[in-house]
């Protein structure tokens, strides 16, 4: 029979079919044949899937009939067609599987005798084995499952295979794509991508995959598909040159998940090295690409690194033994079989009346499998044998509990239940083929089991697919042993965004959860969590990466600081300076020009002057509760003291020459003890004041932090001081600053008094220096307000104005006497008493007569005033 030419006969002659007798027959469903073109079903055959698949449904039948164990004293035969890979002429030839199960009423046919003709029952198939693509599968089992056939399918991996309710009698042995989906899932994380393209063929293999792909990705989260391409059935010239630009428009996307045929993945990695971008792209492959030769011939650079996915298998070593050892002439029941040799050894049969082509050999017969042609076992060999032992171990058991002890059919299996038999088919569980256990879960689907490939070009003269790992419901995958363009064991990236630094959130890209933008927390702010920043305590500032908050380091005014050295050397040489001029007083107490300053208040003065040279100390000091309290009084006690002497003198030189004017009777209260008790009167209202401020607002210390708050946060200082604020300092000072005005209007009403009668001019222009002291120092004082060095300057300019203004008041009214006392002693003696009229007529005299007394002065001479020591 297989080297007879083929030939038109009656349909009922099956010329398309491979009939096994037997007790039992199970259908098959194999594509022989390719596609053929132009209108023709069936075009060149197919060596690998088609005959390699057929031959080991042949091989497992003869090894379950030779097996005593099982179906004992039953017989599977078979019926076999070829579905020439389509789906429409597949569903014709499934039809020979139902033709049993269609009554036909054959009553008014009728022989040329007029006798009822004898028509032969076809046989009933009661499971069919197959197919091998999903497309022609889902064809043929919308058709069985009419007629209750049981399927099970050597190679369709569809997802969509797996809905029961669509169908129910539809089972597989190899898993489906959603466990291969899944499986790439866990390698595309494994591998750190979270950004990828996918490319599917046109067709239910294809797009069902990605889909699967798609919805795992996003249930599972982290994944984002950049683009999802389809490939067309009938792709277009240059089709696929856009492909590979359209994925280039996400180049970050460099992962690409290809569920295709072996002729459009050929062709995606020929328009990949055409456009210069080897290397750019990662190919995911499914089981279609698998561990084949052919998807990358003569395109191993562009395919180098691409992980391929494949359903653990075994090479079957009896299927070898019986595979190479078929002939033409015992194996006759192979209908397609000399087809096969023609092609497998190139050379051509003879058969009656056809010319043989004399480019080609000719057959002889004697040719070997894997002796005179390339042969290896075609990768699902190992499910087809499964598939059937799965349908023949079903049978076994429904006979053990239909037909206990019967040898052979009995009636309860004659027929076959078809629904019966589908739940025998799912309860089975043994050990198949390759060692691994064969069974089924509730949708009819096998336990996903594959291996992980990769392509690797480790040499020049050896490139090939290595495993890589494994995947058994979870992930094995060994990293270390990957290699990727020129050799690179680094795991190229293939992510929208790469993840933001330390001290940097997520800014999310709306509708793509793997995109963002990283925005620094900027200022004072932290990194509060991935995708917030959140600003750090008023005491506390970020930490250099930014992802906590630590706190503000204090400071204070120290005393080795620039801001401090000035004020601290002004200060002690005007104590030095004071403490001189008091010791001096103190031990030339009796000497006229001692008494002639006027004691008392000249030991009150010299005593305000030493606590404004003082009070430098306490600002530069560390502030604590007993500082701030001394800051407050002596703050302003100090200028108070001075200016409160000083007002006291002019009013009482001012009251004096005015009294004399009008009488020659000495105005009120211009005695020693008079004038102190004038001046504590008046210095006691700031100690008031003082006291009231304490009692209100209790000393304490404060630790600033928005004074030395820049937009560097590293520059940010906490300042530690008294809680004395600017309007307080003020307010502590006005006092003062009214007994210095009301004394400068003092000097000024009296500046007629004559330079050789007392102080009067000498107080006049310290009034004058100190107010122009302080009339600069409020700018400065204010006008710093804004400087990060606000405090220090404002210590500063405080300190050095208040040391200014007691050196001036130090140096006008002191240092000239302190100078006749040390180094002119000749001028320190007593001068001729003057009665009281007498000085003021004396006074009067010389105001009338200003200039020309101003040309005859003498320097440095000073009139002992009457009454100074009573």
């Amino acid at each position: 029979l297989g080297l007879l030419p083929r030939k038109k006969v009656h349909q009922h002659s099956h010329p398309h079919s491979i009939k096994i007798p037997g007790d039992i027959t199970l259908g098959g469903l194999f594509p022989v044949h390719a596609r053929g073109h132009a209108g023709v079903p069936c075009g060149e055959i197919k060596k690998e899937k088609g005959i390699h698949r057929l031959e080991a449904m042949l091989y497992a039948l003869d090894q379950i009939n030779s097996d005593p164990e099982l179906l004992p004293n039953i017989t599977l035969g078979a019926r076999i067609l070829d579905t020439c890979s389509r789906d429409t002429y597949a569903l014709e030839q499934s039809l020979t599987f139902v033709q049993a199960l269609i009554q036909k009423d054959t009553s008014d046919i009728r022989c040329s005798n007029g006798e009822q003709p004898i028509i032969r029952k076809p046989e009933r198939v009661v499971g069919v084995i197959g197919a091998s693509g999903s497309s022609v599968s889902i064809m043929v089992a919308n058709v069985l499952r009419l007629f209750e056939i049981p399927q099970i399918s050597y190679a369709s991996t569809a997802p969509e295979l797996s809905d029961n309710n669509r169908y129910d009698f539809f089972s597989r042995v190899v898993p489906p794509d959603s466990y291969q989906a899944q499986a790439m899932v866990d390698i595309v994380k494994a591998l750190g991508w979270n950004y990828v393209s996918t490319l599917a063929s046109e067709g239910n293999y294809g797009e069902s995959g990605v889909d699967a792909f798609v919805q795992i990705s996003r249930e599972a989260g982290g994944l984002c598909i950049a683009q999802s391409l389809k490939i067309p059935r009938e792709p277009k010239l240059g089709e696929f040159d856009k492909i590979i630009k359209r994925l280039m428009e996400t180049p970050n996307a460099r992962g690409v998940i290809i569920f295709a045929h072996e002729d459009d993945i050929k062709q995606v990695l020929e328009a990949a090295s055409k456009s210069n971008l080897t290397g750019q792209f990662k190919f995911v492959g499914s089981d279609s690409w698998g561990a084949k030769s052919s998807p990358i011939l003569d395109q191993e650079e562009v395919a180098e690194g691409a992980v391929t996915i494949l359903p653990k298998r075994a090479s079957i070593e009896g299927f070898d033994q019986y595979f190479t050892t078929r002939s033409l002439e015992n194996n006759r029941r192979n209908i397609w079989f000399a087809e096969f040799w023609e092609d497998d050894f190139r050379c051509k049969l003879t058969r009656p009346g056809i010319k043989i082509d004399p480019e080609k050999k000719k057959c002889t017969g004697e040719e070997r499998i894997s002796r005179d042609s390339h042969y290896e076992q075609e990768g699902k060999v190992q499910f087809v044998i499964d598939a059937v032992y799965a349908m023949a171990h079903a049978l076994h058991n429904m006979h053990q509990d239909l037909c206990p002890g019967a040898t052979g059919v009995c009636d309860k299996m004659d027929p076959v239940e078809g629904r019966l038999l589908l739940s025998y088919i799912h309860s089975v569980n043994f050990n198949g083929s390759a060692g691994t256990a064969v069974l089924f879960n509730e949708n009819g689907d096998a336990p996903g089991r594959y291996d992980i490939f990769q392509y690797q070009m480790t040499n020049t003269t050896n490139p090939g697919y290595r495993v890589i790992g494994q995947w058994t419901n979870n992930l094995r995958l060994n990293v270390e042993e990957m290699q990727w363009t020129g050799g690179s064991r680094q795991i190229p990236d293939s992510v929208c965004s790469f993840p933001c630094r330390s001290g940097e959130r997520k800014k999310m890209v709306k509708g793509v959860p793997c995109c963002w933008h990283c925005e620094l927390c900027d200022g004072y702010q932290f990194q509060a969590d991935e995708f917030n920043c959140e600003m750090c305590p008023f005491d506390m500032r970020p930490t250099l990466n930014r992802t906590a908050c630590r706190p503000t380091p204090i400071i204070k005014l120290e005393w080795h600081s620039p801001w401090a050295v000035i004020p601290l050397f002004l200060a002690i040489l005007g104590i030095l300076a004071t403490l001189s001029v008091i010791i001096t007083f103190i031990r030339f107490n009796d000497t006229p020009i001692v008494r002639a300053a006027g004691r008392e208040l000249s030991y009150v003065l010299l005593t305000g002057i030493f606590l404004i040279y003082f009070i430098t100390f306490l600002m530069i000091a560390e502030p604590g509760t007993v500082v701030c309290a001394f800051r407050r009084l002596l703050l302003g006690l100090g200028m108070c003291i001075t200016y409160s002497a000083m007002l006291t003198k002019t009013n009482r030189i001012y009251r004096i020459f005015e009294q004399g004017k009008k009488s020659v009777t000495p105005p009120k209260f211009i005695s020693p003890t008079s004038q102190l008790m004038i001046t504590f009167i008046l210095i006691s209202v700031q100690v008031v004041g003082v006291f009231i401020w304490f009692g209100v607002m209790p000393p304490h210390t404060i630790v600033d932090y928005e004074e030395q708050r820049p937009p560097n946060p590293e520059l940010a200082r906490g300042i530690l001081k008294c809680d004395i604020a600017d309007l307080s300092l003020i307010c502590c000072l006005s006092y003062s600053i009214v007994l210095m005005v009301t004394c400068t209007v003092y000097a000024v009403k009296s500046r007629g008094v004559p330079e050789t009668f007392n102080e009067a001019k000498p107080i006049g222009f310290t009034m004058y220096t100190t107010c122009i002291v302080w009339l600069a120092f409020v700018p400065i004082f204010f006008g710093t307000a804004q400087s990060t060095e606000k405090m220090f300057i404002q210590t500063t300019t405080l300190t050095v104005s208040m040391s200014l203004s007691a050196s001036v008041s130090l140096g006008m009214l002191y240092i000239p006497k302190f100078y006749v006392i040390i180094f002119h002693p000749e001028q320190n003696v007593q001068k001729r008493k003057r009665s009281f009229k007498a000085v003021v007529q004396a006074a009067t005299m010389s105001s009338r007569l200003s200039q020309k007394s101003i040309s005859d002065k003498q320097n440095g001479e000073t009139k002992i005033e009457p009454d100074r020591t009573q």
